[in-house]
């Protein structure tokens, strides 16, 4: 078995194929459109295959969700975070991408932190998009 087959650091490409359910996930959640966001998270489990960096991720995905649902989001890291502030999103990833080059997380860990640092990648594109737009007017 390969070191990316046994969910090592490098099982971040595990989820290649998936990483567009995965970005639209992100945006659904985002909107607050659960019902597809739930349904975009069923098809991730079942796309992506079985191994504890997958299932780090796929638990911070149902975390996310489950935080916007609830409505109390006072300890809830998105709610915190001003998505305002492109230097403070950009220093949130850097920081989920140091703790996934950590030795000392598990794979498991590692899949969790690498959910957080591609939800804060997608945050970042969509101001790009929005930006040119708020630029223009």
């Amino acid at each position: 078995m390969s070191k990316k087959d046994s969910g090592s650091k490098d099982a971040s490409r595990s989820l290649t194929g998936s990483r567009a359910l995965a970005t639209r996930f992100y945006q659904l959640t985002l909107e607050r459109r659960f019902a597809e966001a739930e349904r975009m998270l069923e098809r991730l489990k079942d796309k992506t295959r079985k191994n504890e960096w997958n299932r780090g991720y796929l638990q911070a995905l149902n975390g996310m969700i489950v935080t916007k649902k609830s409505n109390d989001e006072r300890y809830a890291f998105l709610a915190n975070l001003d998505l305002e502030n492109e230097e403070d999103i950009k220093k949130n990833r850097r920081e989920f991408l140091n703790q996934i080059r950590c030795d000392f997380h598990t794979d498991y860990d590692r899949g969790f932190f690498m959910a957080w640092a591609d939800l804060l990648r997608v945050i970042l594109k969509v101001r790009e998009k929005i930006r040119p737009a708020d630029e223009a007017g």
